[in-house]
């Protein structure tokens, strides 16, 4: 598919057995596809180990479902873009030629969210106060996610706050979309395991609840 492509050119297809490193050194290849789908070996240390070796050479990685924390960490360990399960050819091909360019290229269903905002700042290092700006968060719900990061359940948060476990998964679903994540559990994983992600949970920004 990508060999009947004008401006682009296989340089090799290489197995979970092959030395990748030796590989790339020989071949110096602009862009590296790697598929996360084969769990043989630590995806993760392959992209860090490939980037740190060789910089130059872009790395997209192609996943059937990949969630958000493994993105954060695949983009900060230097991967350049992604292709998901239910990618189009197009899709594939103008991946390749963006990251080619020198663009980062997220999942579709992330792009303009704010997690893509997330990732970007945690890749560059910077902080933003308009990334922080542009989380509306009610008190109450700052409260409910510092409460789900200290590990209580729905019905224990709605005992300590005095409020209905219905309002309680209310709160929850709200920052669910809000931070355009999809758990609980990855809430709890931000907060614990992200420095940007514990910047904008103390600077964020209140409207009345």
């Amino acid at each position: 598919m990508i060999e009947e492509q004008p401006d682009l050119k296989v340089a090799a297809a290489i197995g979970t057995n092959e030395n990748i490193l030796q590989k790339i050194n020989t071949l110096k290849p602009h862009i590296a596809l790697l598929d996360l789908g084969l769990r043989s070996q630590n995806s993760l240390q392959v992209v860090k180990s490939v980037k740190k070796s060789f910089s130059n050479t872009k790395i997209i990685v192609m996943d059937l479902v990949p969630v958000h924390e493994d993105i954060l960490e695949f983009v900060q360990a230097g991967v350049s873009g992604f292709i998901v399960k239910d990618a189009t050819v197009d899709d594939f091909l103008q991946t390749i030629r963006s990251v080619s360019k020198g663009n980062k290229v997220l999942p579709p269903n992330l792009t303009n969210s704010l997690f893509s905002q997330i990732v970007g700042f945690a890749v560059s290092g910077q902080k933003s106060s308009s990334l922080i700006k542009s989380v509306r968060m009610t008190k109450r719900e700052k409260q409910v996610i510092e409460l789900i990061a200290d590990g209580l359940t729905n019905k224990e948060i709605a005992q300590k706050l005095h409020l209905s476990t219905h309002t309680i998964k209310s709160h929850v679903h709200n920052i669910l979309e809000k931070l355009a994540l999809h758990t609980r559990v990855q809430i709890t994983k931000y907060a614990h395991a992200n420095e940007g992600f514990k910047e904008i949970a103390d600077r964020i920004s209140f409207i009345d609840d």
